[in-house]
């Protein structure tokens, strides 16, 4: 992760981006209690190619120069499946730039701000009206993360119980590493 981290600010400075952010899951893990994922979202402010699209283009030739390799919707940083999440509006736009600096080990991450993680969460849905300005590449990352979101939400309320319970386990002994008592669910 550490490297992960220093590879994104390093494209900041060559100016592939302007800016980027962690949000998502692990956006949300420097304000609560650590939760499942699978990749860490990088929201990303990228210069507008002709026309006025977003396009994820440069950003993924100057990975790809740099010997990471795109793995479906994810680019394989360090080991870590990083997906990029150009900020298409004014909300994102917003949080990009008061997205706040936190240390983690010897190495800086920057992360959206917690309330801005809220009003992401409640307007990001199939009601995306700038999806248009994005290139089709960009519009199906987004789709395929929309997909994911409905998929788990149909699933019957046993099957949640179960996967909740599924994280429990996972985070249970790094939370008692902290001092806190958890007990997790039996079923």
């Amino acid at each position: 992760m550490k490297r992960t981290l220093e590879i994104l600010f390093e494209l900041e400075r060559a100016g592939v981006m302007s800016r980027h952010a962690i949000g998502g899951a692990m956006g949300a893990t420097f304000y609560v209690e650590p939760f499942l994922t699978f990749d860490l979202d990088v929201f990303v402010l990228l210069p507008r190619a002709a026309g006025g699209l977003l396009t994820l283009t440069p950003l993924y030739e100057a990975l790809r120069a740099r010997g990471y390799a795109e793995e479906g919707e994810y680019v394989n940083i360090e080991g870590v499946p990083v997906q990029f999440l150009p900020a298409y509006n004014a909300l994102l736009e917003e949080a990009l730039q008061e997205a706040r600096e936190v240390p983690y080990e010897d190495v800086q991450a920057r992360v959206l701000r917690a309330e801005h993680l809220a009003a992401i969460c409640v307007q990001t849905g199939p009601q995306m009206a700038e999806v248009e300005l994005m290139d089709p590449q960009i519009a199906r990352l987004f789709a395929a993360k929309e997909a994911r979101r409905r998929r788990l939400a149909r699933l019957p309320f046993a099957e949640k119980v179960k996967l909740v319970v599924q994280l429990q386990r996972m985070a249970a002994p790094l939370l008692r590493q902290r001092g806190k008592q958890v007990r997790v669910w039996s079923l």
